[in-house]
């Protein structure tokens, strides 16, 4: 199956060398490019591509409005966008996972881990490495506020809740399991019904939502 990705970045030099490394891979193909986050928008509205590659500063509209327009459209809940920066903790990262972004890649990333991240995006994994969610863990506890009182985590069996803790710590299905000694299938399906439950995209949402709902505590501010 070939993956479909929409590139949006103003700079035309960083449009084409991402289009050209990306449709010499015999499973990705390049739907669209888009110069700004208006264009990026209207052009998944209208491809509707398996990921969107999006730098945040962009004139006309920012990356950041683009992916939450994106996010927030149920016509466009298959599409994954992937953020694209230029410093691995830009501020306006934080913003574009609460948005809905899947995850992020910095501009001078090598080659072949902009590929792997697009399959591994395309495939429904969330592109943060437990390095990365601690990254973005810091980042939660400085600006988030106090949890509310109920939230739909009360939703959770205890077993989900276990489940959604470590994939608050950046835990693949395969690692899940071997924590709680279940199978990967098992984890994958405590991991779906989550996601069902919770009504959020994908797993990059879990890990906001487990921070800022309260679930995992890093201290917060009242």
């Amino acid at each position: 199956m070939t993956i479909r990705v929409l590139v949006a970045d103003d700079q035309a030099l960083v449009r084409a060398g991402f289009a050209a490394l990306l449709d010499a891979q015999a499973d990705v193909t390049v739907a669209g490019q888009a110069e700004n986050g208006e264009q990026a928008v209207s052009l998944t509205r209208s491809l509707v591509p398996d990921v969107v590659l999006m730098d945040i500063r962009m004139p006309v509209l920012d990356g950041l409005e683009a992916t939450r327009r994106i996010a927030a459209d149920p016509a466009l809940s298959g599409v994954r966008v992937v953020v694209l920066t230029t410093f691995e903790l830009d501020e306006y990262v934080f913003e574009a996972m609460r948005a809905g972004a899947t995850g992020f890649l910095v501009k001078h990333t090598e080659p072949a881990e902009l590929v792997r991240a697009v399959r591994v995006v395309a495939g429904g994994d969330a592109l943060l490495s437990p390095s990365v969610t601690r990254k973005l863990v810091a980042e939660f506890a400085t600006h988030a506020n106090r949890p509310p009182q109920r939230t739909r985590l009360d939703d959770l069996t205890d077993r989900e809740r276990e489940v959604m803790i470590l994939i608050a710590e950046g835990l693949t299905n395969a690692e899940i399991g071997s924590r709680l000694f279940l199978s990967p299938a098992t984890a994958r399906t405590h991991v779906s019904r989550i996601l069902l439950k919770l009504g959020a995209r994908d797993r990059t949402q879990l890990v906001v939502m487990a921070y800022e709902w309260g679930l995992v505590r890093p201290g917060w501010q009242d």
